[in-house]
């Protein structure tokens, strides 16, 4: 069964990174500017980055940044952010968009930093591609990366207090999560939630938006 769900998790990863690269230039246009009318984004992305500022100067990781601009966005909020992406297209571009800032071609399932290096984690729309039964995984790896005390802010597409859908993403396919199983998921990892915050679509979006903020204990609750 481990050699089966390896190959599951290659074939998806390679597949997410190919239909990246491939539209690579046209994501990076139509996302550079996506935030500036986005105002309840902004005002939990704010809290996040408050939070990971009190808990001490630890670095940042955005995980599945894309094109860079929300790994910029923390560095203006005074965070020592980096990012990382399957996509290397999309890293050259961030790189070039953003020459100050760190970004990395890796997985979020596996991060190359140590145990508790992190203050902080966020996943702004990227576990929307992974396999339902995957996703456990990538929790427990955002708390191996993540120390005591630190946050992880997800975003993702709510699926209106359904069971998890999936859904003809622009890029390749994607799931909208309930976002009470997302939270128990996270709970499963040693993270408890801070907040939540839905927002229901503009008028150019298809789907309400979740976000979940967590915060990872140093052991599981008895």
């Amino acid at each position: 069964m481990a050699e089966s769900s390896s190959h599951l998790t290659a074939t998806y990863l390679s597949a997410t990174a190919d239909a990246y690269d491939a539209v690579a230039d046209l994501y990076a246009d139509l996302a550079r500017d996506s935030l500036d009318r986005l105002p309840l984004d902004r005002a939990i992305v704010a809290v996040f980055a408050e939070l990971v500022r009190a808990t001490g100067p630890r670095p940042v990781a955005e995980a599945g940044c894309g094109p860079g601009y929300m790994t910029a966005h923390l560095r203006s909020l005074g965070l020592d952010a980096f990012g990382v992406d399957l996509s290397p297209a999309l890293i050259e571009i961030a790189r070039k968009d953003h020459p100050d800032l760190r970004f990395e071609v890796a997985s979020m399932s596996a991060f190359d930093v140590a145990d508790g290096e992190l203050g902080g984690l966020l996943s702004w729309y990227s576990v929307i591609h992974v396999p339902p039964p995957e996703l456990p995984a990538y929790f427990a790896e955002f708390r191996r990366v993540l120390a005591p005390g630190g946050h992880l802010l997800l975003g993702f597409f709510e699926s209106d207090g359904g069971p998890v859908l999936e859904f003809d993403h622009k890029v390749t396919p994607a799931y909208r999560w309930p976002i009470d199983d997302l939270a128990d998921l996270a709970r499963k990892e040693e993270f408890v939630e801070v907040g939540r915050m839905l927002r229901e679509p503009l008028e150019d979006e298809r789907f309400r938006r979740g976000h979940l903020l967590m915060r990872r204990q140093a052991a599981c609750s008895s």
